[in-house]
Formats: structure tokens, C-alpha cells, sequence
């Protein structure tokens, strides 16, 4: 049987998602459980992609496949009975065995957290505490450049040539936070995100709120699909995978 669960979770005690020798990931900590779920079954999970060192996720997804004969509600349940606290299952669908996580995905939204307020030690792993005046109506200005379909090899740490950088972004916006006028929200909304790509453009972003550059230099480091034209990595504390949206998701799901 073959399951698609969603989850969220705290990243900031993990290395990341995706799973590595001797070290502590979500992955790995959800593949333990789902392993004593299953019976003791060797038991591996396929997730829409995978969160860097410290950052978060209110929505992820992913699926696994039981021997088991398991509901849904008692699949989430035994999961969470076996995960630490900072590890949650939302909730669990019994799907066609066809259906992939990560290849069925239609959009993502990730946001960035930014306190420009006093420093906040409650919140200094969940939202980033610059603590400075921005430029946010030039930040706004330089962000309309990242929307549509293009090349973001200059945001891509790991710029490997052989890989398509070309993804589209149908959404890019920064507002302030509702219930807090000291923060600002910075969201992005794509098909599609490769490792350290919002960091990155949020690190720049920044740089243009500190009138170290300027909108129209955005446009041009991006047009030049070169890293070097943009060495700013934002802190991995206020980045959240925020939401994914499936194809046909309805479809999938065995009633």
C-alpha cells in the first residue's frame, strides 16, 4: 500500500532533510518510525524535495510503501507515536501506487522571516534577526525581477552546468507581518526551487535594502546566470516550506 503524508517540522535541530551518514535528519527520523510501523520493513520515504540545515516546513509531503493492511488515521497515529516532538504527521492518504511526491508537484511556496525590530532571542531560530533598518520599498522594486520563467543559475550555489536552472516563479512579494510591524514577510511561489536558490535571493534582496545594490542590478546579476555576481547567502533560521500544491491530487487518492 502506498501512502502520501503530510508533515511538519522544526528544523532547527536537524542537518537537514534528506538523510546522511551519522547525522540527525528528518528523513532519518521519519524512516526509523515508518520502519517500526511497517512491521520492521526496511522502510524508505520519497518526499517533494528536501530543506537545508535549520529550516523549517509547515507543509511537506511525502510517500512510503507498507506491507501492512493500515488506515489512514491509524498510519498517522503510529507515526507519530514514534517521532520526536518536533517531527509532526498532519495527515495520511492512501494513494495510487502510480503517485509520486516529488514528480507529481505542481507549485511550492516558501517564505523568509525577517525581524528588523529588536532582537528577539524567543524567535533567533525561527525568524531572522537582522535588527536594522531596510530599504523595503527598493527591496519591493528588486523582487519584481525575480517573477517568471528564467535562468537562476546566479542563485544556485552549487552551479552545476549540466543541470537546468530554468524554473518559473509565479509569485514574488514582501509585506509587512500583520501582528508584528517590525517584521516582513518575503514570499516566493514557483514550480520549482533548487538548493540554497530563495537563501540566495533573499540575501540579495537584502543587500538592496541596504542600498549595497540596486533594483536594476538584480535584473542584471540574474540575466548573467553567474554566481559570482552574487555571493549572499541568507541565514537558513527564517526560511519555512510553506505549502504544495499537487496535481490531481483528488485523483490519486484511494477512498
Amino acid at each position: 500500500m502506498r501512502f502520501l503524508i503530510q508533515f511538519s517540522y522544526d528544523g532547527t535541530n536537524y542537518v537537514g532533510f534528506q538523510r546522511q551518514p551519522n547525522k540527525k535528519t528528518i528523513q532519518e527520523e521519519i524512516e526509523v518510525a515508518a520502519t517500526k510501523v511497517n512491521n520492521q520493513n526496511k522502510t524508505i520515504i520519497h518526499a517533494t524535495g528536501r530543506t537545508d540545515k535549520h529550516v523549517h516546513a509547515k507543509m511537506q509531503y511525502a510517500h512510503l510503501d507498507v506491507n501492512i493492511n493500515i488506515t489512514e488515521k491509524k498510519l498517522k497515529r503510529a507515526l507519530n507515536s514514534n517521532l520526536p516532538n518536533d517531527i509532526h504527521i498532519i495527515k495520511a492518504y492512501h494513494v495510487r501506487d502510480n503517485f509520486h511526491a516529488r514528480y507529481n508537484v505542481k507549485s511550492k511556496v516558501y517564505k523568509y522571516y525577517i525581524n528588523l525590530g529588536e532582537y528577539n532571542p524567543l524567535e533567533r531560530n525561527y525568524v531572522f534577526q537582522y535588527n536594522y533598518l531596510l530599504n523595503i520599498k527598493k527591496m519591493k522594486k528588486a523582487i519584481k525581477h525575480l517573477k517568471g520563467t528564467h535562468d537562476y543559475r546566479a542563485f544556485v550555489t552549487e552551479n552545476n552546468t549540466k543541470e537546468s536552472c530554468i524554473r518559473t516563479i509565479t509569485k514574488a512579494h514582501i509585506k509587512r507581518d500583520k501582528l508584528d510591524k517590525n517584521k516582513y514577510i518575503i514570499t516566493f511561489k514557483g514550480n520549482g526551487f533548487m538548493r540554497y536558490q530563495v537563501r540566495n535571493m533573499v540575501g540579495l534582496l537584502i543587500k538592496v535594502g541596504e542600498n549595497k545594490k540596486t533594483p536594476k542590478e538584480v535584473k542584471e546579476i540574474l540575466e548573467s546566470k553567474s554566481r559570482k555576481q552574487n555571493g549572499t547567502t541568507a541565514p537558513a533560521e527564517g526560511l519555512y516550506l510553506e505549502n504544495i500544491v499537487y496535481k490531481n491530487l483528488k485523483d490519486s487518492i484511494i477512498e
